[in-house]
């Protein structure tokens, strides 16, 4: 008691301290004597004066801060020394509302001004060609270009190249998908072992033969099934440049969906083998077959220390734009960078596709001819009925000069006179004939053409990095650099249509199962990786590395490999074969399941008292993971903790990087449970039942939370026992809606549970932050605006059914049904009723303008009187009822969505308590669950919600999830980009719908000068924002056709799939410049925490068996403090030492600093913040040593290191 008053006397200190040095500054400029009022008018001097007191004054804030900073954390170290946390104890209200008193702990929220600025960054020079404006420039127009359908005719003079050769290099190549109308394994054993056999075998034939491979999975592969000899002839053929590994990743990633922890890690992993193995570093990308490109993976490579890239799948009328203005090579720059440092040249192929056809120049009739593995008699053909011929003496001549033709045009479109022509196709070169037809033909043909001096044209076999070299030798600078008059983009290639109005929209959302399972995976790789790390640190300074499995390295290995090959472009994408879907599947939940075993090992070494008691044992694991599941496509199936009268003991890991509050929430077979802290204090609980379905309960099943405060990247041990503790065992109370449904719903004695035909008065659910207002007529969340009144007009007041907005089309903002001349609306719903129907959740009518269901929402800050707009609907797109339809990869929707109108009215159900409270809507399709966290902090500032989507007797339908705000975000919204940085997007009425999707990863928000509302989702969907004040997200698709792109199937496979959002409301800070014209945005600090809440949740591991007499557990505290708020620790990645089943004495860790936005609101938060102007120190106890981080200057910067 003495320490907690010397700790309030601490803070009071604190307080005055501030307030006084405020004064103090305030009052320094105020009585300055140089400063005097004139009227408004201040002579140049005075100015200058008045200008050097204020940078003073900011200096002096600044020290403030500084001086804030240490104050706050000696507090938060003398707090942490009261004995044991303090417990949150809640209490209802006589309006039967729950209180969870304050902490008596104090938050900080302490941002400093330089941090602000990190983002924004200085304003350098504006790219010449910006993405996001020039797809409002442009046309996408679709004209006939002749020859070149989707170009224009190209000319040239045989004169432009007397003063410079034109210099050819043809890049042999063969794209390999890791899995897609085959699996990974079925690929490799019928064709890609055959293509690096024979690439082995010809290029060593001939010293002037290259080739090109990108995919590490499949090479490595490869490389386990040759011996000593091939190993070293394929390091001769990579030393001497005849064959380049490009890009170097595992796969090459889709770039849409995949998340940027997935996506460096998959690098990580490439690289490293090629380094370890055959001592190359790759120098360029090559991603020929993405669908679409992300500004990360720029970046990223520029990091990773390539120089240049390739890129091929970019919308047909922006590549005719650029090839027009000789924009097809530029420098890539992402949006936040002032001063080039993320610069990467990239090359954009010109034409329809990267097959030889469409690669020698812009007529592929006359390509076709120049592929000669389609040579009369074998088992492929040109389209064009023109078949390649053999090259001979009697006709070379002619040849060559027929195809110089098309080299000359296509170099016209580029500014050097250095040409690069791929020459491959998928799986090419897996016949020793293609081989051999493919290299005699074509070095005729060069060496016709090099034996002409008149033709000044130079040509060769060669390798992505052998063009990009004579590229920068041509136009004198080193490799990487800028290229004189070369232009500067920023931006990125989404989204992408290949012809017509045939845009590649659908796998955003396409199979969303296996996307959030993609998702579940890269947490518990990014924890495994983490607590791995940490426990062989600390064994091996504890000299009992041989007690703990170092062998489970291999496990995690695996499972990169398994997150990696899942990030290729026709696997996350749910773009493959339904058989090939089922082995990613498989090989996800091996991988997850093997985690797990990682996660347990790693946990129970660290939180053991005395670790010299520690035995691994994998027959009998000491801890068990709180969910299963039964098979690859099975959601996950909760542990039920059997309690007895001795305390049951549950692990929590907490993965971030932060301090967290969270609610965590067990199940257990009895109602009678008491829970306490590791020193045994008893804790506040919320009991609840637990349900089967909308009104079954599961038997002696029932469900714990407990709010618990969780060390950064540390664990926690709780207690669970028999028994009950009055005060701190609140069960929940439910209510549930029938209406009108004759369902019989389970009891239980030991909870109040009211059933209830039809609401009648609303009701609101609230907690400190917020009040959200939900219909007892309709069920969900309440509305209120203007409704119907005299003379037609809308003029409803609170819950009107008669308050139903209508589509008056995309990019309008939402209209309401108008009146006929009697007043009425004409509406009409189930049944005979002449009011429209209230289903639970929902408003539901029929009338001449259609029919629909609306679940209507309001939010409201406690600290603000009005009220914001938030309701949703779910809606129907169907598919074209032409030739072309919608697919796996395209969404080619027949027209606006129609409202989702289910069969029946939902049931709804109403649990509240003291630490969540929550509504559940229970229609035919989805289950919707919307959560209101009752914690300070991060949970309780957003709600949380989810749907349970089952469409699988859907047929060429996809369901849809619109959100209405009253926010005026007009034509604008913005989406993540992997996760890593936010793009804004603008809705373009010229394009049409199905343009106007773009992908979601992590995040998309809204925003006006006021207000902005952002969705975090917890896997990668397709998002659009079609009117002013709406989200749509497209939340599950079934379509029973192929989609003419390769695959020959539909999608068809549908799984019951789960997919979690977060709903965050932040008021932007009118005192601060709004910057809405900018290429950039970022989310605000509580933005990006709330999404790290969402994708990084707690690990909750139960002990196995009962715990042995004298046992302790301890909890874990890795981190002497939580990371500043803006930096997240990407991965503490162990490293693989000479024996591959070993970890190195090294560690790699991965670190990120955030760009966030400053002008959104961040008071009374409730949890601890802090920034450091890029510079900490981390210190990991007892693992690893201590470091101190060089200051990170760039917006999304990251830093790599390696400890021991």
């Amino acid at each position: 008691m003495k320490l907690k008053k010397q700790v309030t006397v601490c803070g009071a200190a604190i307080f005055c301290v501030a307030v006084f040095s405020l004064y103090l500054m305030l009052d320094r400029v105020q009585h300055d004597p140089t400063r005097h009022q004139n009227g408004g008018n201040f002579p140049r001097s005075q100015i200058s004066v008045l200008q050097n007191r204020i940078e003073q004054l900011e200096q002096l804030l600044e020290e403030n801060h500084e001086i804030i900073s240490h104050i706050k954390d000696s507090v938060l170290e003398l707090t942490a020394n009261v004995e044991g946390p303090p417990a949150l104890l809640p209490y209802s209200m006589a309006n039967g509302s729950w209180v969870v008193p304050p902490e008596p702990r104090p938050s900080f929220f302490s941002v400093s001004p330089q941090d602000c600025q990190f983002a924004l960054g200085s304003r350098g020079q504006k790219p010449e060609l910006q993405m996001l404006a020039l797809s409002e420039e442009l046309p996408f127009d679709n004209l006939d270009g002749g020859v070149w359908k989707q170009g224009f005719d190209i000319s040239y003079s045989p004169h432009d190249w007397d003063t410079e050769d034109l210099q050819v290099f043809v890049v042999p190549h063969s794209h390999n998908d890791p899995g897609w109308l085959k699996t990974f394994d079925k690929y490799y054993t019928e064709q890609t072992q055959h293509i690096l056999n024979n690439m082995l075998s010809k290029l060593q034939e001939d010293p002037r033969r290259r080739f090109l491979w990108a995919e590490v999975s499949f090479f490595a592969k490869w490389w386990d099934n040759i011996n000593a000899q091939k190993r070293a002839a394929v390091r001769r053929l990579v030393g001497n440049g005849q064959l380049e590994i490009a890009t170097g990743g595992w796969v090459m990633p889709d770039e849409a969906n995949s998340h940027y922890f997935a996506l460096i890690d998959q690098l990580i992993e490439g690289h490293q083998w090629l380094e370890k193995n055959l001592g190359a570093t790759p120098r360029s990308g090559w991603a020929v077959d993405p669908f679409g490109y992300s500004s990360t993976m720029p970046y990223l490579l520029r990091r990773a220390n390539l120089t240049s890239m390739l890129i091929q799948r970019v919308h047909y009328t922006i590549k005719k734009h650029f090839a027009a203005t000789h924009s097809l090579e530029f420098m890539w720059r992402q949006t936040w960078d002032s001063d080039s440092s993320t610069d990467i040249f990239c090359h954009m192929m010109p034409f329809y596709s990267y097959d030889v056809p469409h690669t020698c120049g812009p007529d592929p009739k006359i390509c076709c001819q120049f592929d000669f593995k389609r040579l009369p008699g074998g088992r492929i053909n040109c389209p064009w009925k023109v078949p390649p011929r053999a090259i001979t003496e009697a006709n070379v001549a002619e040849r060559a000069g027929l195809l110089l033709d098309q080299y000359r045009k296509k170099s016209r479109l580029f500014r050097s006179n250095v040409l690069l022509v791929p020459l491959g196709d998928d799986f090419r070169y897996d016949k020793p004939q293609e081989w051999d037809a493919q290299f005699f033909n074509y070095q005729r043909l060069f060496d016709f053409l090099n034996s002409k001096p008149d033709l000044h044209v130079q040509a060769q076999f060669g390798t992505l990095s052998d063009y990009f070299d004579a590229l920068y030798k041509r136009t004198g600078v080193e490799p990487g650099a800028r290229p004189p008059g070369f232009p500067v983009l920023s931006g990125d290639f989404f989204s992408y249509a290949d012809r017509e109005d045939h845009y590649w929209t659908g796998y955003y959302t396409s199979r969303p199962f296996y996307k959030g399972l993609d998702r579940v995976l890269e947490a518990h790789l990014r924890g495994a990786e983490i607590l791995y790390s940490l426990a062989v640190a600390h064994a091996r300074r504890s000299g009992l590395a041989s007690q703990y499995p170092l062998s489970n390295l291999a496990l995690l290995t695996e499972a990169r490999r398994t997150l990696g090959l899942f990030q290729h472009h026709d696997a996350i994408t749910g773009t493959a074969k339904e058989a090939v879907v089922v082995d990613y599947g498989v090989r996800l939940l091996r991988s997850l399941v093997n985690l797990k075993q990682v996660i347990i090992n790693a946990a129970h070494y660290l939180v053991l008292g005395d670790k010299e008691t520690y035995h691994f044992d994998p027959e009998a694991p000491f801890l068990q993971m709180d969910d299963s599941r039964t098979n690859h496509d099975a959601l996950p199936e909760r542990t039920v903790i059997q309690l007895e009268s001795s305390p049951r003991y549950v692990v929590l890991f907490n993965p971030l990087e932060q301090e967290r509050l969270s609610l965590v929430s067990l199940l257990v077979n009895s109602p009678r449970v008491r829970v306490l802290s590791e020193e045994g204090q008893p804790l506040a609980i919320q009991i609840s039942v637990h349900w089967s379905s909308a009104t079954d309960l599961v038997p002696d099943v029932y469900q714990v939370s407990v709010p618990v405060r969780l060390p950064a990247l540390g664990l926690s041990v709780l207690q669970l026992q028999l028994g009950l503790d009055g005060p701190r065992t609140l069960p929940s109370s439910v209510r549930v809606y029938l209406y009108g449904r004759q369902l019989s719903v389970s009891r239980h004695e030991a909870f109040p549970i009211r059933v209830i035909d039809s609401g009648t008065s609303d009701f609101a659910l609230s907690n400190r932050y917020m009040q959200v207002w939900f219909s007892g007529l309709t069920g969900l969340l309440k509305v209120k605006g203007q409704g119907l009144g005299a003379g037609g007009q809308l003029a409803c007041r609170g819950v009107v059914p008669s308050c139903l907005p209508t589509d008056s089309g995309p990019g309008s903002g939402p209209s309401w049904p108008q009146a006929d001349s009697t007043g009425k609306l004409g509406l009409t719903p189930w049944g005979s009723s002449s009011t429209p129907s209230q289903g639970a959740g929902l408003t539901c009518w029929r009338g001449a303008r259609g029919q629909g269901c609306v679940f209507w929402q309001s939010i409201q800050r406690v600290d603000e009187e009005q009220e914001r707009r938030v309701d949703t609907e779910f809606l129907i797109y169907g598919t074209r009822t032409s030739k072309d339809k919608s697919g796996a990869y395209l969404f080619l929707p027949d027209g606006e969505a129609k409202p989702y109108v289910p069969k029946d009215p939902p049931v709804l159900r109403i649990t509240e308590g003291p630490f969540f409270s929550e509504v559940v809507a229970h229609y035919e399709h989805v289950h919707q669950i919307v959560r209101l966290y009752n914690l300070p902090g991060v949970e309780g500032l957003s709600l949380d919600m989810s749907f349970l989507v089952d469409i699988r007797d859907y047929i060429n339908k996809e369901l849809a999830l619109r959100i209405h705000t009253d926010i005026n975000s007009q034509a604008t919204f913005f989406t993540d980009l992997n996760g890593f940085q936010v793009q804004p997007r603008r809705f373009l009425k010229k394009l049409p719908l199905q343009a106007n999707f773009y992908p979601m990863p992590v995040m998309a928000y809204l925003q006006d000068a006021q207000n902005r509302l952002t969705l975090h989702t917890a896997q990668a969907l397709g998002v659009s924002s079609l009117r002013s004040g709406q989200l749509e997200v497209i939340l599950d698709r079934r379509l029973m056709q192929d989609d003419n792109r390769g695959l020959g199937q539909g999608l068809k496979d549908n799984k019951r799939t789960c997919n979690h959002f977060r709903l965050l409301l932040e008021r932007r800070t009118p005192v601060r410049e709004v910057h809405d014209g900018l290429p950039t945005s970022y989310p605000s600090l509580l933005s990006h925490l709330t999404s790290m809440y969402l994708n990084t949740p707690v690990f909750a591991l139960p002990v196995a068996k009962k715990q042995p007499p004298g046992l302790a557990l301890r909890s874990f505290h890795p981190l002497a403090s939580s990371l500043p708020c803006d930096f997240h620790l990407l991965n503490l990645r162990s490293l693989q030492a000479k024996d591959e089943n070993v970890p190195a004495a090294e560690t790699a860790l991965i670190l990120h600093r955030k760009g966030f936005d400053c002008g959104l609101e961040a008071k009374n938060l409730g949890f601890n913040c802090t920034t450091s102007q890029g510079k900490f120190h981390i210190q990991v106890e007892n693992s690893v040593k201590q470091m101190e981080t060089p200051e990170i200057k760039k917006a999304g910067e990251f830093l790599s290191w390696r400890g021991g």
